[in-house]
């Protein structure tokens, strides 16, 4: 148990760290936004936060529908982003030309019908996350599934005059937590197909749901309080997801795009142990695992499998994943580099063993071993 903690925490302690950060900021933030005089924050505050959330939403749809080189999670990003830039500038239409409030984020009581709105616009920013861990899965039939809950919550909540407002606003956790459910199943998919983590989208994943799991728990404290600054964090919160994750979304490829490989199929008859041995003196001649972006269909070079066949090849004749299998050759690796040459700099035994950089190859070797790369070495010269 220990050691498995251990472990979650080498993996995603940036992960953690980040979490910690964002949330104190936004504490520090809703602490801050009560002594903002009300008229600054009705006037030039909210209309300068939204102006800037709706600039940014436009422009990144735009970037996401024109770079989307076919890929759903950008065009799925592009519809969120879309959506929110419209209902931002509806916003500052009706509310500072027009003068008529039909959406109010001041310090009234939200309507069930505004929690309503609000819920839509957070439902659109988990389509992202969703089409990442399971491509297709969001399907207008699972749609429904989703929302229809939460309306039909707002319309008890006026036809039978109870106040449901509470639980309306606590419905997008439990989308959320549905989203959280399939990161494991995912984790697994990528180490199935990828030599190394730092290539595919697990870390962003996450990082990206602990922005929303702030902006969410954020957006509970500005419905139960009633201050009137109480939208300023959840307005520049919004504007960081937006910011960033554009930037992140627009310069990452599709991992799943070794999904498509389109190489022959095994038999159906045909044994593994053949395919096991030219595998493995293919790993120990060639040493394939000393490239960073190794991926599972790059053993098709020397084995005539689809990508299915060759994931059951790791999974039997190994028992684990491709990920863990090229990480044991490159422990090995780097094993046999601090018993030969102890006095190597860990940087470039990392580099020479097939790790992406120094951190990875502390933290997995760590991992693996029970024990850091320092500590290893020095064993090694008093032996």
């Amino acid at each position: 148990m220990t050691h498995n903690i251990r472990n979650i925490w080498l993996d995603y302690k940036s992960e953690v760290l980040f979490f910690l950060v964002l949330s104190a900021c936004a504490a520090l933030s809703h602490w801050l936004a009560r002594f903002i005089p009300v008229d600054l924050f009705d006037g030039p505050i909210t209309a300068i936060q939204n102006a800037c959330t709706c600039t940014v939403c436009l422009f990144g749809a735009i970037l996401m529908f024109v770079h989307s080189e076919g890929m759903r999670i950008r065009k799925a990003w592009g519809i969120a982003l879309l959506s929110w830039g419209i209902a931002d500038a509806f916003f500052l239409w009706q509310t500072y030309f027009m003068d008529v409030p039909s959406l109010n984020i001041g310090a009234d009581a939200m309507t069930a019908f505004e929690l309503l709105v609000a819920n839509l616009l957070g439902w659109l920013l988990l389509i992202y996350p969703t089409e990442v861990l399971r491509p297709g899965w969001l399907n207008w039939q699972r749609t429904l599934q989703q929302l229809l809950p939460m309306c039909a919550l707002v319309a008890l909540d006026y036809l039978l005059l109870i106040d449901l407002s509470p639980v309306v606003a606590l419905y997008p956790m439990v989308l959320f937590i549905l989203v959280i459910t399939h990161l494991h199943t995912y984790r697994i998919w990528c180490e199935e197909n990828y030599s190394s983590m730092e290539r595919v989208d697990i870390q962003w994943i996450v990082r990206y749901l602990l922005i929303l799991l702030v902006i969410g728990l954020s957006f509970l404290y500005m419905y139960f309080t009633d201050n009137h600054a109480r939208a300023f964090t959840q307005q520049w919160l919004l504007l960081l997801l937006f910011g960033y994750s554009t930037v992140e979304i627009l310069f990452r490829p599709d991992p799943w795009v070794v999904a498509r490989s389109n190489a022959s199929v095994r038999p159906a008859q045909q044994p593994f142990a053949p395919y096991r041995e030219a595998l493995a003196t293919w790993m120990e001649t060639e040493k394939p695992y000393l490239n960073p972006d190794l991926r599972l269909i790059d053993l098709q070079r020397v084995l005539p499998l689809n990508r299915t066949y060759l994931s059951q090849l790791i999974n039997t004749e190994y028992g684990c994943s491709f990920y863990q299998f090229v990480t044991r050759y490159r422990i090995e690796e780097a094993k046999r580099l601090m018993t030969e040459q102890p006095d190597m700099k860990v940087q470039d035994i990392a580099q020479q063993s097939g790790f992406s950089d120094r951190k990875v190859f502390y933290r997995t070797f760590t991992r693996e071993t029970g024990s850091s790369p320092s500590e290893w070495m020095a064993k090694c010269r008093n032996l």
